[in-house]
């Protein structure tokens, strides 16, 4: 489906006034099921489907028990309709709004997050270039100026890159995309275009990514889940700077 469509507006420039096509974002339902029964409903952009849904369910750990990933059905109606086979508890675990996203989704977090112990180090050069390399991926920005963007990179390119009206969407798309492709994260990093909150460093802590890069700031909630489970977080990088928050050490 297109992710993003021509509208003509109206535009202003001065006292200009002209008719204009404009680019505009998409923006879809996205209805999961489970073994026939509705799970839940978000807004996305209506990409990458198999892998939002992957990376949600296994990132937030909404189901417990086998889930059926592989029989995944996508119907692409004025919805996105997702049904899942799954064996054993399906549970909601108190579904929360997540702040300033469209149709984010977050849950209640119990257990133990886990831990990145990689011993790997990066330049700031590395960091700055692949940073670049992944602002020069974002086709649909560039043409609507209206979604947010992941990426999961390795010390010298970009695996793979996502857009989504939603950045916690974008970042479960990329964690969905490497769980599929058997793609380990425990020695990858993770680049995003928004602020760095709780639950987007959350689902980085659960899969032991060592590094978190954005352009904008993190919350405080941020960087103590960073501290807690060993993640090099890092933003405000722009051009050749920025400021590292936790896990300064893997930086030479």
């Amino acid at each position: 489906m297109d992710l993003y469509r021509k509208k003509s507006i109206s535009s202003f420039k001065g006292s200009d006034k002209r008719t204009v096509d404009d680019n505009i974002a998409v923006e879809s339902q996205l209805r999961i099921r489970i073994n026939g029964s509705d799970l839940l409903s978000i807004y996305c952009s209506p990409s990458m489907i198999r892998e939002l849904v992957t990376g949600l369910l296994l990132s937030e750990q909404i189901i417990e028990g086998r889930l059926c990933i592989d029989r995944m059905s996508i119907e692409y109606n004025e919805e996105i309709v997702v049904d899942i086979p799954a064996e054993g508890e399906i549970t909601d675990k108190g579904a929360i709004r997540t702040s300033g996203c469209v149709g984010g989704i977050s849950y209640e977090k119990s257990g133990t997050l886990g831990h990145a112990d990689y011993k790997g180090t990066l330049k700031p050069d590395e960091l700055i270039e692949l940073y670049k390399m992944f602002q020069g991926t974002s086709e649909t920005y560039r043409l609507t100026g209206c979604v947010h963007n992941a990426a999961i990179a390795d010390r010298s390119s970009v695996v793979i890159h996502s857009e989504d009206i939603g950045r916690h969407n974008a970042v479960d798309k990329v964690i969905g995309y490497c769980l599929l492709e058997k793609i380990s994260l425990d020695d990858k990093i993770m680049l995003v275009s928004g602020r760095l909150s709780s639950e987007m460093v959350y689902k980085c802590a659960f899969w032991k990514i060592p590094f978190v890069v954005s352009r904008t700031a993190p919350t405080l909630k941020a960087i103590e889940i960073a501290d807690a489970s060993g993640i090099t977080l890092i933003g405000f990088l722009r051009e050749k700077r920025f400021n590292i928050y936790s896990g300064a050490e893997r930086i030479l």
